[in-house]
C-alpha cells in the first residue's frame, strides 16, 4: 500500500517519461539503502524501543511505517509506490494476492447491500462469476450492459439510482474497444463511482484515471510479473477512493507475501521493453492470421481494420500481445485440434508472461446481452510472449494446415 506516490521526476523538476519512471519508481534509498532493489523483508513482527512507539505506529495507521506485518514493509511499500508513479492522478495503490482478489477489493470497498452494480457484458469471466455469486448473496443487484449501445447504458441510470460500474477495454475473450471517457463521464453525472479492468494494456499503454475513471485495476500476474512465476493483483486511485480500498483490504486483512513482491517488482522494471516486443510480435502474427483461409475473423484492435481500431488509436498509447481469432469452421472440436497441433504455444490459463500460449475459447457462454463475434464458431485466444514471430507463425501455420 502507498500513498503520495513518487513524481518520477528526473534532471530536476522535469517530468520523465513512463519507460524512465517504470525503472527508478520505489527506489527510496531508506528502503534499499546502498543496493538497486529493496531487499526482501520476510516479517510479521515489527519491534518497538519503546511502548509508547509502538501504540503511536499503531494509532496513525501512515502509509510506508512499520506495524504489523500484515500492513506491509519496504519490499511491498516499494512496489506500491512504484505503481502509484505509473498511473497518472493516483494517490496511492493498494496489493492484493491475485487479481481476482484486486476485484473483490475493488467491489468491496464501494458496494454495499442494496446497491446496484452496471457491469460490461464483457469483463473478464470470474468478474461477471463474482456479480451473480458473491455479490448476489451480499444483496448487490448487477446488471450487464453492452459498452458499445450508449443510449441503452444511459437508459440504465434512469431505472434507479446506480452505485457503480465495472469497465474493461479491451473485453475480455474478444477484445472489443469502449468509449471508456464516455461511459465514465455518464457514470460520473448519475454520482456512480466507475472501475475498470486495465490488465490488458497497463498504464503504460491506458491511463485509466485521466480517462475519467475512479478505479484502476490490474492483475500483477501478467504484464508485470512478466515471468508466470507469482500471483497478485492491483489497485490505484485518487485519494478519496485509495483511502476506501485501503480500509477495506486492512479489514478483510488482505497481504501480499515479500517475495512475491519482490517479484513483482523485478518484472515491472523491464516491462516496458517486453510490452513493446510483443505487441510487435502480436501485430505481425494477427495480421498473417487475418490472411489464412482457415480463419474467419481476427479480433485484435491493433489492427487497422479492427472495428475498435479507432478508439485504440485515440485512447491507447500501446497494447499487448493478447488477441484472439475464430476459425472458418463449424467443428466445435478444430480450436482442440489447433491447439494440440501446436508445438510452440503452452496450453495454459493466464497471459502476459514470456512463454506464448494458446486457448479454445467459447465467447458466447460469457455473455447476457452482447452478440457473439465469433457466430458460434470455433475460437482460440492467443498470448504471444518473446519468441521470434517468424516461428510462431510459422508453428501456426503448420497447424491450421491440419485443421
Amino acid at each position: 500500500m502507498s500513498g503520495s506516490g513518487s513524481s518520477g521526476g528526473g534532471g530536476g523538476d522535469r517530468p520523465v517519461k513512463p519507460a524512465t519512471r517504470i525503472v527508478h519508481g520505489g527506489r527510496r534509498s531508506e528502503w534499499t539503502g546502498p543496493v538497486v532493489n529493496p531487499p526482501v523483508w520476510r516479517a510479521s513482527t515489527h519491534l518497538y524501543a519503546t511502548d509508547a512507539e509502538r501504540q503511536a505506529a499503531g494509532g496513525n495507521n501512515a502509509d510506508g511505517q512499520f506495524f504489523y506485518g500484515r500492513r506491509g514493509a519496504p519490499t511491498q511499500w516499494a512496489l506500491a509506490e512504484a505503481l502509484t508513479g505509473l498511473e497518472p492522478g493516483a494517490y496511492g495503490t493498494v496489493l492484493y494476492p491475485s487479481g481476482v482478489a484486486a476485484i473483490a477489493g475493488c467491489m468491496l470497498a464501494i458496494l454495499k447491500p442494496g446497491d446496484r452494480l452496471l457491469m460490461s457484458d464483457n469483463a473478464y469471466d470470474p468478474t461477471r462469476s463474482m456479480a451473480t455469486g458473491l455479490l448476489t448473496r451480499l444483496g448487490v443487484e448487477t446488471t450487464f450492459f453492452d459498452p458499445h449501445d450508449a443510449d441503452a447504458y444511459a437508459a440504465l441510470f434512469a431505472a434507479g439510482p446506480v452505485r457503480a460500474v465495472w469497465l474493461e477495454s479491451p473485453g475480455s475473450l474478444t477484445f472489443e474497444v469502449c468509449d471508456i471517457p464516455m461511459l465514465a463521464a455518464i457514470a460520473r453525472e448519475h454520482g456512480a463511482v466507475s472501475m475498470i479492468d486495465n490488465t490488458w494494456a497497463s498504464p503504460l499503454g491506458f491511463a485509466g484515471l485521466s480517462h475519467g475513471c475512479d478505479i484502476v485495476m490490474m492483475s500483477l500476474s501478467k504484464h508485470v510479473g512478466g515471468h508466470s512465476d507469482l500471483m497478485m493483483g492491483s489497485a490505484s486511485a485518487g485519494k478519496r477512493w485509495y483511502t476506501a480500498l485501503r480500509r477495506t483490504s486492512q479489514e478483510l486483512g488482505q497481504v501480499v507475501s515479500p517475495d512475491d513482491a519482490a517479484l513483482a517488482a523485478r518484472g515491472l522494471r523491464t516491462m516496458a521493453v517486453r510490452l513493446e516486443a510483443q505487441t510487435r510480435s502480436a501485430l505481425k502474427v494477427a495480421q498473417w492470421l487475418s490472411a489464412q483461409p482457415q480463419v474467419a475473423e481476427v479480433f485484435c484492435p491493433l489492427l487497422p481494420a479492427d472495428p475498435g481500431h479507432a478508439l485504440w488509436s485515440r485512447d491507447f498509447t500501446g497494447g499487448c500481445g493478447l488477441f484472439s481469432f475464430a476459425l472458418a469452421s463449424d467443428d466445435p472440436a478444430a480450436s482442440a485440434r489447433l491447439s494440440d497441433a501446436l508445438a510452440l504455444f503452452g496450453n495454459g490459463y493466464s497471459w502476459g508472461g514470456f512463454e506464448s500460449l494458446a486457448l479454445p475459447i467459447t465467447p458466447h457462454t460469457y455473455r447476457t446481452v452482447m452478440p457473439d463475434p465469433c457466430a458460434g464458431r470455433p475460437a482460440l485466444r492467443l498470448s504471444i510472449g518473446l519468441e521470434d514471430a517468424d516461428d510462431l507463425i510459422a508453428d501456426l501455420g503448420q497447424a491450421l494446415a491440419r485443421v
